[in-house]
């Protein structure tokens, strides 16, 4: 996968491994570390292995995962100090994924934005996202 910036993280210079384990790593990119920015504390946990999608996982790396993310917020929480985070999985094209190797966002969410107290499902209940054929 000679192309895939989670492969080869040198490809997308602005993007830390901030912490890992033997089956997949955590990403920031540095603006997401310039405190009260736009996303600020966000990252992705990632498999090691390319995994297109999080479908494609397997058992060691799903609880991985699992135990990344406890020291992800762990970081975060005293890092950033959010109040409450968006987590998700983007799976296939029209699932929103853009980049095919698995990545788990993790999203910080702090009360002063403007869309605080929305969660994920917010965009996709709007009128706008009614489905043309129904």
């Amino acid at each position: 996968m000679k192309d895939c910036i989670f492969c080869n993280l040198e490809l997308e210079p602005n993007q830390n491994i901030m912490l890992s384990n033997d089956h997949c790593m955590f990403l920031q990119l540095e603006q997401a570390q310039i405190k009260g920015n736009q996303l600020e504390g966000a990252g992705l946990i990632i498999p090691i292995l390319h995994r297109e999608t999080a479908f494609d996982l397997t058992l060691e790396e799903w609880n991985a995962t699992y135990t990344l993310l406890q020291d992800v917020k762990k970081y975060l929480d005293e890092k950033y100090k959010p109040q409450g985070y968006n987590l998700g999985w983007n799976c296939g094209e029209i699932g929103g994924q853009h980049i095919f190797h698995s990545h788990f966002h993790v999203l910080p969410r702090y009360e002063d934005e403007p869309l605080a107290g929305k969660g994920i499902r917010y965009m996709f209940k709007g009128a706008e996202n009614k489905r043309k054929n129904y």
